[in-house]
C-alpha cells in the first residue's frame, strides 16, 4: 500500500503464482494485528513498545519482501523515499518504509504519539535528547544529549510521544527502515522540532516534513 503521490514498489510473480505485494501486504496486516494486541493488553507502555519492535524485527527478517530493487532510494542519491506500508482506517497504526541515503539527517523533533523504529538494512544513528529547561515558553527549549542508539539489523528503538530525537544516516549504502507510528504522519500536525543553538520551537510538519516521498 501507499499514500497517492509516493513512490510504487514492483510487483512481481512468486513461485506460488502469488504477487510480492499480496504476501507482503498479508504478512504486514498479521503483524500490525499482533501489535495491536500486545497494546489492548498491556497499553502503551517502554516494554509493550519494546515487544513491538522485536515483531517489527521479525518482519525485517523477510529480505525478498522489503528490498531495494522493490523500495529504491531517490535516483540523485540524496534524500529519501518513504512508502506506506500499513495504516488503519482511522488512522492510526502507520507504517512506513524509509528508504534514505548516507548523510540524511534530521533536526530534532518530538512526535507527540508513540514510535518504533527498526532495520532492515542499513544504519540510522538516533540521538536522544532530554529537555532541561522548565517548558514554560511554547517558543523555546534547551536541550541536552541523552544517549544515543545505533540502529541496525537486531537494533531498534522506540519512542512515547514526548520523547525528542533526530536520525543521522551512517555507513555506505542506504537505509531500509520500518517506521511504525500510533496515528498516520499526516496527522501528527502538533509536533515540533527544535533548534539547539538558538532553543528556537518549530512546527515539524509546517517546516521540515514532506507529505510524499521525496
Amino acid at each position: 500500500m501507499t499514500s497517492q503521490g509516493t513512490p510504487t514498489p514492483a510487483s512481481t510473480p512468486n513461485a506460488e503464482g502469488n504477487t510480492l505485494s499480496q504476501s507482503r501486504d498479508s504478512l504486514v496486516q498479521s503483524t500490525i494485528e499482533r501489535i495491536r494486541q500486545i497494546h489492548r493488553d498491556d497499553g502503551i507502555t517502554r516494554e509493550s513498545l519494546a515487544s513491538t519492535a522485536k515483531i517489527l524485527e521479525e518482519l525485517a527478517e523477510n529480505k525478498a519482501l522489503f528490498s531495494l530493487e522493490l523500495y529504491p532510494p531517490p535516483a540523485s542519491g540524496e534524500g529519501s523515499h518513504r512508502f506506506e506500508l500499513y495504516t488503519q482506517p482511522d488512522q492510526s497504526y502507520a507504517l512506513y518504509l524509509n528508504v534514505q541515503h548516507p548523510g540524511k539527517n534530521s533536526v530534532p523533533h518530538d512526535h507527540k504519539t508513540w514510535a518504533v523504529i527498526t532495520a532492515v538494512q542499513g544504519q540510522e544513528i538516533n540521538r536522544i535528547y532530554r529537555r532541561t529547561d522548565d517548558g514554560a515558553d511554547p517558543q523555546y527549549a534547551k536541550l541536552e544529549l541523552e544517549r544515543e542508539v545505533l540502529v541496525e539489523v537486531g537494533t531498534s528503538v522506540a519512542y512515547l510521544g514526548d520523547d525528542i530525537h533526530s536520525i543521522h544516516v551512517q555507513g555506505n549504502q542506504p537505509t531500509l527502515h520500518f517506521h511504525l507510528y500510533g496515528r498516520a504522519l499526516e496527522t501528527l500536525t502538533e509536533r515540533v522540532a527544535f533548534d539547539l543553538e538558538t532553543g528556537a520551537v518549530r512546527p515539524y510538519n509546517q517546516s521540515f516534513w514532506k507529505p510524499n516521498a521525496g
